[in-house]
């Protein structure tokens, strides 16, 4: 039986990311919490891990391939959303969850706290959502 693994999560999304990197914003998009919140607060590791990090992006890409589940809802879009418009709530509705992105808009994203909390955990918020959809198509 063969197994095919399908892309969630974009490269040219990740680069564009890992401009930011000494923010950690790549490893998070990748699914990498812990070191993403590393990154943030070291600045890359001072820069040594942001520079890394610039030949790690393929091996993050298939990763997260494997780790995440494919589906309706694009992971580079609900990231871009959470990216520029978190407080807003907007990712949330774009992912289906609309009575907590209108609880974000009208809270600022309860205060940015939601916000951080999505940038842990929008990964797998995602991945369930497409593993529900994919349960109701068979």
């Amino acid at each position: 039986m063969t197994t095919y693994v399908t892309n969630t999560h974009s490269k040219v999304i990740g680069y564009l990311l890992w401009l930011f990197g000494f923010l950690g914003a790549h490893r998070f998009y990748y699914g990498k919490p812990i070191t993403g919140t590393i990154w943030f607060f070291t600045l890359g590791l001072l820069g040594i891990g942001w520079l890394v990090d610039l030949f790690l992006i393929p091996t993050m890409d298939r990763e997260a391939a494997i780790r995440f589940t494919s589906g309706t809802i694009n992971y580079s879009i609900a990231w871009v959303l959470l990216t520029f418009l978190g407080i807003f709530g907007i990712h949330r509705m774009y992912i289906g969850k609309w009575l907590t992105g209108l609880l974000y808009l009208v809270t600022g994203g309860l205060l940015g706290l939601g916000v951080l909390y999505d940038f842990w955990t929008l990964n797998s918020q995602v991945s369930e959502v497409n593993l529900s959809d994919r349960k109701i198509a068979f």
